[in-house]
């Protein structure tokens, strides 16, 4: 009687309290879909489950490599700010963009949720990174947004596939109370180059928290951690979109391009570090 009793509270601890509102993914899709005019819808599967992507082919003669764009809390691939502005600016200078759909809850769902949805971004990561290697794509870096940039930093603090080279974290946020946050002890982790960049108007959490981060990497003996703060931007960059474009384009340029030069149907590998 007693294990017939114990067998629910046994599924439910072996079950996620929280997945993703697929349906709700579903219709964001659906709308993305009848108005999109740069990039191409592309679903990809993880964990069992479809997926809404974007990607977009870089728009020049040469190939740094792709950018994955991982965008913020409640936020899908194409949100206007933030990601929509890279997705379809970077490509302008060589970069592949595959922008994904992340894990999201219920519209009316509390904050905390979004906590619990975190490991369930780790398979799209994943998932995205395989899509790029079956374009033959072998550079990548992931970029962030606010919850994006914590899933990312989170993400690879697990596991860092080969191809990719860098990640760009944009208002990333952390406790301050210490090791037992999870974002800091990811930072603690990370060796790859790592751009930390925020607003000097942004959110609290991201302001309060700047100290903190740069030292969980120096903790790490990151030699590849920079942090820069944006003079006048908010947590979205609302109004410097440009500004946004130009730091990350420029920070990749130094650090994580390797450009694939097509001329006369020949492949020519050229570093321009």
């Amino acid at each position: 009687m007693q294990i017939k009793c114990l067998l629910p509270i046994l599924l439910l601890l072996a079950c996620p309290l929280w997945a993703s509102d697929l349906a709700r993914e579903g219709r964001i899709a659906a709308e993305i879909r009848d108005g999109l005019v740069v990039g191409e819808p592309v679903m990809l599967q993880a964990d069992g489950n479809d997926f809404f992507t974007l990607y977009t082919q870089e728009q020049s003669t040469y190939s740094h490599g792709a950018v994955i764009l991982l965008h913020g809390r409640g936020a899908h691939p194409d949100w206007a700010d933030v990601i929509h502005p890279l997705r379809v600016g970077l490509p302008g200078y060589g970069w592949k963009t595959l922008s994904i759909q992340l894990p999201i809850a219920a519209a009316d769902a509390s904050g905390w949720v979004y906590t619990e949805l975190i490991p369930e971004a780790f398979p799209r990561i994943t998932a995205a990174v395989e899509y790029l290697k079956q374009q033959d794509v072998t550079n990548i870096v992931l970029v962030g947004h606010s919850l994006g940039a914590r899933m990312g930093v989170e993400y690879l603090a697990q596991t860092v596939p080969e191809e990719v080279k860098a990640y760009v974290a944009i208002g990333l946020s952390a406790r301050k109370e210490g090791p037992g946050d999870s974002t800091l002890a990811a930072l603690g982790k990370l060796q790859l180059p790592l751009l930390d960049i925020y607003g000097s108007q942004d959110l609290d959490a991201v302001l309060q928290s700047g100290p903190e981060r740069a030292r969980a990497a120096r903790l790490a003996e990151n030699p590849g951690y920079r942090q820069r703060q944006i003079a006048g931007a908010d947590h979205f960059f609302t109004g410097l979109d440009d500004t946004l474009l130009a730091e990350v384009r420029a920070w990749l340029g130094r650090i994580a391009a390797d450009v694939q030069v097509q001329q006369n149907n020949l492949d020519v590998n050229v570093n321009t570090n």
